[in-house]
């Protein structure tokens, strides 16, 4: 399992839209679930998103749900986060984690990328 690498990130206008993208090559990447983290600035790394490897199987955090959806394509080894009507408490890093177990919590995720910023102006 190679590190998950992330991008699409970038600075926009409250109520604009990014997909944020995560791409992680690998023999077992249709096996595992995908997590998506944020940390904002002064604050704790949190859970957003997460889908299994059967992507029937989707999780968001309260703040997103509406907003934001996740989505995998396992030919191309790369999970997405779709984000529309974004808000600037949405501005944080966001981080893709891959873990072998469906979770929420950060600790159970083994391989993480470098993060992505995305920045929401008012």
């Amino acid at each position: 399992q190679v590190q998950p690498v992330e991008s699409g990130g970038g600075l926009v206008q409250a109520g604009d839209s990014l997909r944020l993208s995560c791409a992680a090559s690998g023999q077992t990447f249709s096996s595992v679930a995908v997590g998506w983290f944020r940390q904002g600035p002064g604050k704790e790394r949190e859970f957003v998103s997460v889908i299994g490897w059967n992507a029937a199987y989707k999780y968001y955090t309260d703040s997103v749900k509406g907003r934001f959806t996740i989505s995998r394509d396992n030919a191309k080894n790369t999970v997405y986060l779709q984000m529309n009507s974004l808000k600037p408490e949405d501005t944080a890093v966001y981080y893709c984690a891959v873990s072998r177990t469906m979770s929420m919590y950060s600790g159970d995720f083994d391989s993480w990328g470098r993060g992505t910023q995305v920045t929401v102006s008012s």
